[in-house]
């Protein structure tokens, strides 16, 4: 087993990671470092609790350390685990600066550790059924890719996402779920247009993003807003020979949040009636949206730290993530197209 611990007790932590950890045959939940020392003893009586995550890092049984806080704290943290010879899983973003990720990647490689980050959406069930069709050439070679996550909220929230700071807001909160999976499906643009704003009352961080990557034959739309109060586009995908719609979100979050485990025969598989559509000239068929299974990025994590397989997100594909964040944000301030 993998001795694991872990940094921060905040939405993320209970949410997603623990249920994962968990229900993991190769990993043990062993530590954590939160301000919230009660409140996990009484669910985890025998877990370490340490009030500082310094401590927690220097405890030299923890193989893997799992860092869900803020953003801007993330590469102190991260660098201090890799310097102390741990593993290490962030949360996304990686960090707040590609010269940060830069860093983390060249000390993770010096040190022969695993340097990875928490790309989940990357096993949504309808990011693979997307993969599976542009797979299959269902719809011919792909012309325009949308990618929506938008959301009702619109009044500003107290809590540190909606707070100015590096890392803030919602480009650097729900973006990196569709960059990395549009950098996974298409590789890197040519080039990007970018409005990241603030358009909520009060709102001092971004809160809508409209971002165009540019390809050869190829625009692809990544899209957030805060005032979608109807049925929620998920992907809108057009090629040479028909197109695909998919509305709703993938139902892992919502099974881990009602405490739905990850054993659990239907956890990651969609209702019926939230299928895409699939249209071609004279044919509209429904798709069955494939099982999402976020346990696969923790199984992949210990088999990568055993030698006995791959990083299923490296540290390279979130600094090619977080480039495509800055560059964005570049654009959004100077109201013009960037090249990579």
């Amino acid at each position: 087993m993998i001795k694991t611990g872990l940094i921060g007790y905040g939405y993320s932590s209970r949410t997603f990671h623990l249920p994962l950890i968990e229900s993991s045959e190769w990993l043990e939940f062993s530590a954590i470092s939160t301000s919230r020392p009660g409140e996990v003893k009484l669910k985890y009586p025998s877990v370490s609790v340490y009030g500082n995550a310094n401590d927690l890092i220097t405890d030299s049984e923890i193989e893997l350390v799992v860092i869900a806080t803020p953003n801007d704290v993330h590469f102190h943290l991260a660098k201090l685990c890799l310097e102390n010879g741990k593993h290490v899983v962030l949360e996304k973003p990686m960090v707040t600066t590609s010269s940060e990720a830069e860093q983390l990647v060249e000390l993770a490689e010096a040190q022969h550790l695993l340097l990875s980050v928490f790309h989940n959406r990357r096993w949504d069930g309808d990011y693979l059924t997307v993969k599976k069709i542009l797979q299959e050439k269902s719809i011919g070679d792909i012309r325009y890719f949308e990618s929506h996550f938008d959301r009702f909220r619109p009044e500003v929230r107290q809590r540190w996402r909606e707070m100015p700071g590096p890392g803030t807001g919602i480009w650097y909160d729900l973006g990196p779920h569709l960059v990395d999976q549009a950098i996974c499906l298409f590789g890197m643009p040519e080039s990007l247009t970018a409005r990241c704003l603030p358009l909520r009352k009060n709102s001092e961080v971004t809160d809508y993003f409209h971002v165009l990557l540019h390809y050869r034959g190829l625009e692809v739309v990544l899209h957030a807003s805060q005032f979608s109060a109807g049925p929620n586009k998920r992907f809108q995908i057009e090629g040479t020979e028909g197109s695909y719609v998919k509305y709703g979100f993938d139902p892992q979050e919502a099974q881990l949040k009602s405490g739905l485990p990850p054993s659990e025969p239907n956890f990651g598989v969609e209702e019926i009636e939230n299928f895409g559509t699939l249209y071609k000239c004279e044919k509209t068929v429904k798709v069955e949206t494939e099982v999402g299974c976020y346990q696969q990025y923790y199984s992949g994590v210990s088999k990568a730290i055993r030698n006995d397989g791959v990083c299923p997100v490296s540290g390279e594909d979130a600094l090619d993530v977080i480039k495509i964040l800055e560059l964005a944000e570049n654009s959004t301030r100077e109201g013009k197209t960037v090249t990579l």
